[in-house]
């Protein structure tokens, strides 16, 4: 087996590795977090007038996220991995020196969609290079350890990105991401080996994603648990895209906003780290299964207490978010592993096609929340209960409630 081969290369092979598909992925956590802070900055030199405009920079980078990844999945499967990534972060490059320049809104959000598509080349094939190489619990093993590296950027963009603000401005945000997308390129470039062997390639035909689409949908798993990750990234992309109105306007706590955001990342950190020790004992499906239960009450539980009433303390807003986040973590790699594990032989459209649907139904489902968000975060915790609840009906349809892990 594939995977078994790489699991005899020393530890220090397979963490450079880890490091390497984390830093293609972190990319996107950069391009995102990094410019929380800066929204209202932004805003006002583009001439936004509501915080539902400013939102867009946020949610429209998912837009390109989704539509890219149609794009750059197939093109993977027919002329290899390393070639994508070289021409995501070339894009990406591009993109950024537009948000750079741009005056007004419609001109950053398209600069804002482009750096999503492009940013989907190299997370798209990330993900096809981990299935490449491993499959099943080690696969979900891997993809955790990714995540824990991803999740590094989330838990310091924010302050890198106020620090940048108080010493710069905004612009210099796009600088750093163009320096960290060229430094990750170079890395790849020298270290990465290319995973897709020439006899194993799809050629690319006008057909290719129809017959790709064909084939996916005859796996009832993959289907559900994409679903399911969807409305846990719609979820969770509504926090991204209020977090600076719920911490900075809702609760005045600008200056501690980075921070708040960094040990809210710790805790969807440390759950992917366990997941990544746990996965092997537990299987991915149990592990989701106890995740999904805690992730619904929770949310139950504060809708209940709070319904109707004001705001709670911060420390009380923190310690909800943090028990939620904790569950997302241990959702997030298991549920692609989940997904990706029957389509291996068509590891690149299945990446981009699931992706694809995730990330489509994300954007409205925090579109639809984040409008809801205005001087109360219990719309947030609405969202988490109802997505959930239709996530554990999934679960059941597929009856993994009922198989052994």
């Amino acid at each position: 087996m594939v995977y078994f081969c790489r699991m005899q290369k020393s530890k220090s092979s397979q963490f450079e590795f880890i490091a390497l598909m984390a830093s293609l992925m972190a990319i996107v956590a950069l391009a995102i977090d990094a410019l929380l802070p800066a929204l209202d900055i932004i805003g006002k030199d583009i001439g936004t007038t509501s915080l539902s405009d400013n939102q867009l920079l946020i949610t429209m980078i998912f837009l390109g996220l989704g539509v890219g990844s149609l794009i750059f999945g197939p093109l993977s499967d027919s002329l290899g991995r390393k070639p994508i990534v070289y021409l995501g972060l070339g894009l990406f490059v591009m993109a950024s020196i537009i948000c750079i320049y741009a005056e007004d809104l419609n001109t950053m959000v398209f600069g804002r969609i482009l750096q999503g598509i492009a940013l989907s080349a190299p997370r798209t094939v990330s993900i096809a290079i981990i299935r490449d190489s491993y499959e099943g619990d080690y696969m979900a093993r891997i993809m955790s350890f990714v995540t824990v590296i991803f999740l590094l950027i989330p838990i310091v963009a924010p302050a890198f990105g106020k620090f940048i603000l108080d010493l710069y401005n905004w612009e210099t945000i796009f600088y750093v991401q163009i320096v960290f997308a060229l430094l990750a390129g170079i890395w790849f470039y020298k270290r990465q080996e290319e995973t897709l062997n020439k006899p194993n390639r799809i050629r690319f035909t006008p057909s290719l994603f129809v017959e790709g689409t064909k084939e996916l949908i005859k796996f009832k798993t993959t289907i559900g648990y994409t679903l399911i990750s969807g409305f846990i990234t719609g979820s969770f992309m509504v926090y991204l895209s209020t977090s600076q109105q719920v911490f900075e306007l809702q609760y005045g706590l600008s200056e501690e906003f980075p921070y708040i955001f960094a040990g809210l990342a710790i805790s969807v950190g440390l759950a992917t780290f366990l997941n990544g020790t746990w996965v092997l004992k537990f299987g991915m499906r149990r592990l989701v299964n106890w995740a999904m239960i805690g992730f619904l009450g929770i949310s139950l539980l504060y809708v209940i207490i709070f319904f109707g009433k004001q705001n709670p303390p911060i420390e009380v807003v923190l310690t909800f978010f943090g028990l939620q986040f904790f569950a997302i973590g241990f959702l997030f790699g298991n549920l692609r592993s989940l997904a990706m594990q029957p389509v291996g032989h068509i590891a690149g459209i299945a990446a981009a096609i699931t992706g694809f649907i995730s990330t489509m139904m994300a954007v409205p489902i925090s579109a639809l929340i984040g409008m809801f968000v205005i001087d109360s975060v219990m719309p947030l915790f609405i969202g988490f209960f109802i997505f959930s609840l239709i996530s554990i009906g999934i679960l059941f349809y597929l009856g993994t409630f009922k198989k052994p892990a």
